[in-house]
């Protein structure tokens, strides 16, 4: 990796953090209730992308440098376990076991069947 890449990695990712801060913040204004609802939305989007991005890649369409600056920096900021998983958590503390259930078993399955969808479109562009 380049030195240009690192910093344009480091860059992205900030870009990435920022985003996930502002969507997070939309989506907390317009529901209500104590379910993480941007915090799901927010991985499912960024798992979406970031499959598509791994389809276009494999496929030698994008190359490999665009890829990280997306995919490493861009979607590493916005997309977030571990902020799913402290709310997963938070939920079983809160003894509410079926949202816990459905937000930490829920995210992991529907993220990686929104990446898989994602890499079988970006095989098709």
């Amino acid at each position: 990796m380049t030195p240009l890449l690192f910093a344009g990695a480091a860059v992205a990712g900030g870009v990435g953090a920022a985003l996930r801060f502002l969507l997070d913040g939309l989506v907390k204004a317009h529901t209500s209730g104590r379910f993480p609802y941007g915090t799901a939305l927010i991985n499912l989007s960024g798992s979406l992308v970031l499959g598509v991005l791994t389809g276009l890649a494999g496929s030698d369409w994008l190359p490999p440098e665009v890829a990280t600056l997306i995919g490493v920096g861009l979607l590493g900021g916005y997309t977030t376990f571990s902020t799913a998983s402290y709310e997963t958590v938070r939920l079983a503390q809160e003894r509410r076991s079926r949202a816990a259930l459905v937000n930490g078993l829920g995210m992991l399955v529907a993220c990686t069947l929104v990446a898989l969808l994602g890499v079988w479109i970006g095989t098709l562009l």
